[in-house]
C-alpha cells in the first residue's frame, strides 16, 4: 500500500515539473540577466512561499500587488484570471472573440514577464458583461470552473489566496462577483480529496493557509474606518531592479493595450487592504503563520544554510564564482526529495488520516524541490552568461500526413546556438531537437515521433565567450492542430472552451511545437536545458524578433469576407484564398452550401508550386428558390491526397506581443434577406477598429475609409452618410478640433451616424450638437425584448419597415454605453431591458440639426455584422439611409 501511495506522490511531482516548464511564455528573445537580477533571484531561492490571486478578465489583477509580493516578498506569485478576456472590445485593432482572447492572453504574459508573476486560466469563455454572478453561472458551467480553479491550486499550493473582488454586488459586474464566490469554495474544496479525486493522479489536495479580499477606497463608501482592515505598504522601492513596486506596475499594467490601459508611475507610499474571506485570520502580515524558510521541508535547513553563504560571498561584477556554490545547493536540494520519498516509504501507515497527512508532506516536498530546482538551475545559467536559443530556418513547418510515414516534406533545419560567456568551462555533451509530446499528442506512429536525433554526440568544451552552432535537424508532426491556441481547438460553447488535454487546463500557452534538449556539463556536474523552437527574423524598424515555429496544414483556405449578404437574388462572388504549407501541394477546392444555393463552379482544381505560395479562386454564389430567408453558413474545404482541409490561417500582429497565428474554421455567414437602401455614397471615419465598411459594401454601398485630414467641409458634401466607428471619440485625438467640422456637416444637409463610445475618457466633453450623457449604461441580454417607442419614427419604417423580428437572433449583447441623459431634441426610437431593470431608452438617439441629422447608436452593430445578423443590416441600412 505504501509503494501504491508513493508512485501517486512520484506522478504528483512529475506534472507538477513538466507544467512548469510549460506554464511561462515561449515566443521571446531569450532572457538575459543582470547582476542585481541574478542576487535577487539567490534571495529568492531562499523563499519558500507562495500566493495566488485570483479575478475573472485581464487586467482585473492588482499589478503592484503582483509586484510587490513577487519581488519585494520573493514569494512564487501567481494570477488566475477566469476568464482570456474574450468578450471585450478591442482598441488596438479589428478583433473580437477569439482573436481578442488570444491578444489579451499575450498581454497578460508580457505583464508578468515586467512584474514576476506566473500567468493561469479557466475554461471560462468571457461571453460579455454580465450584470449578476446568477446570469454567469447559467452561462458558464460552475463545476468546470470551479474544477479548473481546484487544479491551479492543488499544482500551485498557494500559502495565501487573493481576490481581486468581493463576492456580492460591489464588484460591479457578474464575471467579478462569480470570480470570487468561486475562489471561496474553491478554497475548501481543493483541500477535499472527494471533490474532483480524478485530478490526484497528477497532484495532491492542498489547503491554502487563508483567503483575502484585497479590498480598497473604490469599494468602501466614503469615510469608512478601513484600520479594521488588514493593510500593508506595496508602494515600496526595490534598489536591486532600480523602481518602486508602483513603477514595476505601471509598465505591467500598459501591457493591456488592446484596453487602453497605458498606466503613469505611482511613487511613494501605496497602502493595500486585505479583508479576511477564509481560513486562518492575519493579524500583521499576509503570510502570518506560514514558515517560508527551507525548514518547511524535511532536512531543508542545510540547504537554506547553503544559499546563505552563496549570497554572502555573491560578486556583482564576476557572477560566475557562484556557481560552484550554487552546484552544492543543487545536490543538497536533489537529495531532499530522495529523502522525502524515503522517509514517506518507512513510515507505519496505520490510519487513513496518518496516510493523507504523509502524502501531503511528501507533495509539499516535491512540490518545492521541483520548484527550487528550476530555480537554481536558471541561476547557474544566469550566472554563467549562457546564451541559449534555437532558430528554425522559416517560420512554419507543414504538417505529415498520417499516411505517409518518413516523407521529407516536413522536415525542417534547426540551428541551436550556444554561448558561453563566464571564465567557466562548460561542456556539451547533447542537443537534440525533438516535436514535444504528451499523452494523446500523437494518434499515429508514436514511436517514430519520438525518435529525434542527437545533433552533437561527442563532447565539446566551450571556453569563454566561444560559440557553438549545432545545425541541422529533421522534425516530424503528426497532430494537425498542434499549433492552434490549445483552447481552440474543439468548438466550444457561449460560456465555455473546451480542452482536449486536461493537464493543459490552466496553462496560460500551448506547447511550442518543437524543443531543443541541451545537455552540459559544468564543474563535473550535468545539466539539461530545454528552449523552444523559434523563428528569428530582422525588422528594419524593431530589430530582432522571434515567433514560435508553427506547424500548419498543407493547404490552408481563408475566406475573403465575414458575411455574405444578398438582398437580392442576384450572384456574388465570393473569393477563397488557398496558402501552400508545403511546396507542390494540389488538390481540389469546393464550397459547402445550405440547400437552395448553389456555386459555379462546383469546384476548382489548384496547384501550388511553392510554400507560402497563395492562389486566390472565385466562386458565384447564388440563392435559388428553396433559399431559407436568414441567415446560413458556407464552408470551404481543400482536398488534398484524399485528406480534406478546411482551416485558414491567420497571424495576429502587434508590437507589444509575439506573433500569434490561429487557423479557424473556413466558414462564413450567408445571409439572404428583404433590404431597400438609399443613398450610395458613404465617408467612414475608423475608430479603435471594426468590420462594419464590409458590412456597408456588402449591401451595396460605396465606402470611403476617411482620415482625420479629410475631414474638410468640402470633402464631406459628397457623402450621403458619414459614420464614426467604434470609440473614435476616444481614440481620435483631433475629432475635439474637427467636431465642428463634423457638425457643419450636419448642418447642411448631411447625415452623420455615431457609433458607441466610452463614456470614460473622450477627447472633448460633449460629443454631440446637443448636450448628452454618456455612462455605462447597457443592455446585455442579446435578445431582450424591444418595445418601439414611436412607431413614425422614420428610422423605424423607411426604406426598410424594422420590426422586433430584426432584433432575433443577436450575438453577445443588445447595446452598451448609452447615454443615461439628453436634450430633448434628441428623439428617442426604442426601448429594452435586461431583466428585473428599468428599460433603457437611449440605444438610438436621433437629432435634427440644422437639414441635416445626428444619430448615436449604441447597439452592438460592430458584433451583429459580422455575425451575420440581418436585423443588424436593416437597421444600420436605414440609419445611413435618414433623409434621403
Amino acid at each position: 500500500m505504501r509503494f501504491r501511495y508513493f508512485r501517486t506522490a512520484l506522478a504528483a511531482f512529475l506534472i507538477t515539473n513538466y507544467s512548469l516548464l510549460i506554464g511561462t511564455t515561449h515566443a521571446q528573445a531569450p532572457k538575459t540577466w543582470s547582476s542585481s537580477e541574478i542576487l535577487l533571484g539567490l534571495k529568492k531561492l531562499n523563499v519558500l512561499g507562495s500566493a495566488l490571486y485570483v479575478a475573472a478578465h485581464p487586467d482585473d489583477e492588482n499589478t503592484r500587488l503582483i509586484a510587490y509580493l513577487a519581488n519585494g516578498r520573493l514569494v512564487e506569485t501567481g494570477y488566475l484570471s477566469c476568464t482570456r478576456g474574450d468578450g471585450g472590445q478591442n482598441l488596438i485593432g479589428p478583433e473580437l472573440r477569439e482573436g481578442l482572447g488570444v491578444i489579451r492572453t499575450q498581454e497578460l504574459l508580457a505583464a508578468r514577464r515586467i512584474d514576476g508573476g506566473r500567468q493561469f486560466f479557466t475554461r471560462a469563455n468571457d461571453f460579455g458583461f454580465s450584470k449578476t454572478p446568477e446570469e454567469t453561472f447559467t452561462i458558464w458551467d460552475k463545476e468546470q470552473v470551479l474544477a479548473d480553479m481546484v487544479w491551479v491550486i492543488r499544482q500551485r499550493r498557494p500559502d495565501v489566496m487573493i481576490t481581486r473582488f468581493p463576492p456580492d454586488g460591489r464588484a460591479g459586474h457578474g464575471h467579478h462577483t462569480a470570480s470570487a464566490m468561486l475562489a471561496i469554495e474553491a478554497f475548501s474544496a481543493a483541500a477535499d480529496p472527494k471533490r474532483f479525486p480524478e485530478q490526484l493522479q497528477y497532484v495532491q489536495p492542498w489547503q491554502a493557509k487563508r483567503l483575502l479580499w484585497n479590498t480598497g477606497s473604490f469599494f468602501v463608501k466614503a469615510g469608512e474606518d478601513m484600520s479594521q482592515y488588514l493593510k500593508l505598504d506595496a508602494g515600496g522601492y526595490n534598489p536591486l531592479l532600480g523602481q518602486s513596486y508602483g513603477e514595476i506596475a505601471a509598465r505591467s499594467r500598459s501591457q493591456h493595450r488592446s484596453q487602453g490601459f497605458g498606466s503613469s508611475a505611482q511613487r511613494g507610499e501605496a497602502l493595500e487592504y486585505f479583508q479576511p474571506l477564509k481560513g486562518d485570520k492575519a493579524t500583521t502580515d499576509l503570510f502570518d503563520g506560514v514558515d517560508m524558510t527551507w525548514n518547511r521541508v524535511p532536512g531543508g535547513a542545510a540547504v537554506g544554510k547553503l544559499v546563505d553563504e552563496v549570497i554572502r560571498k555573491y560578486d556583482p561584477a564576476n557572477p560566475s564564482a557562484s556557481v560552484a556554490g550554487l552546484l552544492k545547493v543543487r545536490e543538497a536540494i536533489n537529495s531532499l526529495f530522495q529523502r522525502a520519498a524515503d522517509f514517506h516509504q518507512s513510515k507505519e501507515i496505520s490510519s487513513e488520516a496518518i496516510r493523507i497527512r504523509s502524502e501531503n508532506e511528501l507533495a509539499e516536498a516535491h512540490f518545492w524541490v521541483q520548484n527550487k530546482i528550476q530555480q537554481n538551475e536558471e541561476l547557474i545559467r544566469a550566472c554563467l552568461g549562457i546564451h541559449l536559443e534555437a532558430t528554425a530556418e522559416a517560420p512554419t513547418v507543414p504538417l505529415m500526413n498520417k499516411n505517409i510515414v518518413g516523407g521529407i516534406d516536413n522536415t525542417i533545419k534547426v540551428d541551436v546556438e550556444i554561448i558561453n560567456r563566464s571564465s567557466i568551462d562548460v561542456k556539451i555533451i547533447s542537443v537534440a531537437v525533438e516535436p514535444n509530446d504528451y499523452e494523446g499528442q500523437f494518434d499515429n506512429n508514436k514511436d517514430i515521433a519520438h525518435q529525434a536525433p542527437s545533433l552533437r554526440k561527442e563532447p565539446t568544451t566551450l571556453m569563454r565567450n566561444e560559440k557553438a552552432k549545432i545545425r541541422s535537424s529533421q522534425v516530424g508532426y503528426w497532430n494537425e492542430l498542434k499549433s492552434q491556441p490549445y483552447w481552440l481547438q474543439k468548438t466550444g460553447t457561449t460560456g465555455m472552451y473546451v480542452v482536449v488535454e486536461p493537464r493543459q487546463r490552466g496553462n496560460a500557452e500551448g506547447y511550442p511545437a518543437a524543443t531543443a534538449i541541451v545537455r552540459i556539463q559544468v564543474l563535473g556536474q550535468a545539466l539539461t536545458f530545454d528552449v523552444p523552437v523559434q523563428y528569428k527574423s530582422t525588422d528594419p524598424v524593431e530589430g530582432e524578433k522571434y515567433r514560435l515555429l508553427t506547424v500548419v496544414p498543407p493547404v490552408a483556405v481563408n475566406i475573403g469576407g465575414h458575411a455574405f449578404v444578398f438582398a437580392d437574388n442576384q450572384p456574388k462572388i465570393i473569393p477563397v484564398t488557398l496558402r501552400a504549407g508545403k511546396a507542390g501541394v494540389k488538390g481540389t477546392l469546393a464550397l459547402n452550401l445550405p440547400k437552395g444555393w448553389t456555386a459555379e463552379p462546383a469546384s476548382i482544381p489548384f496547384e501550388l508550386g511553392a510554400k507560402d505560395a497563395e492562389q486566390t479562386v472565385q466562386f458565384r454564389v447564388q440563392p435559388g428558390a428553396g433559399a431559407a430567408e436568414g441567415k446560413s453558413e458556407l464552408r470551404a474545404v481543400a482536398t488534398v491526397d484524399g485528406q480534406a482541409y478546411s482551416r485558414g490561417y491567420q497571424t495576429i500582429e502587434y508590437t507589444h506581443i509575439p506573433t500569434q497565428t490561429l487557423f479557424p474554421e473556413a466558414v462564413a455567414p450567408l445571409v439572404k434577406l428583404d433590404l431597400r437602401r438609399k443613398g450610395q455614397e458613404i465617408g467612414y471615419l475608423m475608430g479603435a477598429g471594426d468590420e462594419v465598411p464590409d458590412a456597408l459594401r456588402q449591401i451595396g454601398y460605396t465606402v470611403t475609409l476617411l482620415k482625420p485630414e479629410d475631414l474638410t467641409e468640402p470633402n464631406l458634401r459628397r457623402f450621403d452618410a458619414v459614420v464614426l466607428g467604434v470609440r473614435a471619440y476616444n481614440t481620435l485625438d483631433r475629432l475635439k478640433t474637427l467636431q465642428p467640422t463634423l457638425l457643419k456637416y450636419v448642418e447642411q444637409g448631411g447625415n452623420l451616424v455615431v457609433q458607441y463610445t466610452v463614456s470614460r475618457g473622450t477627447v472633448l466633453p460633449q460629443i454631440g450638437p446637443y448636450p448628452l450623457t454618456l455612462s455605462t449604461d447597457r443592455v446585455t441580454v442579446e435578445n431582450a425584448p424591444v418595445t418601439f417607442l414611436n412607431p413614425s419614427q422614420p428610422l423605424l419604417n423607411t426604406p426598410n419597415k424594422i420590426t422586433s423580428k430584426d432584433f432575433e437572433g443577436w450575438v453577445q449583447e443588445q447595446g452598451l454605453y448609452y447615454p443615461s441623459q439628453w436634450d430633448p431634441k434628441y428623439k428617442t426610437v426604442l426601448s429594452s431591458a435586461d431583466p428585473g431593470e428599468k428599460a433603457k431608452e437611449s440605444a438610438i438617439l436621433v437629432a435634427d440639426y440644422g437639414k441635416g441629422h445626428y444619430i448615436y447608436t449604441g447597439l452592438s452593430l460592430f458584433r451583429e455584422l459580422p455575425a451575420g445578423v440581418p436585423g443588424a443590416y436593416r437597421l444600420l441600412t436605414n440609419m445611413v439611409s435618414l433623409g434621403k
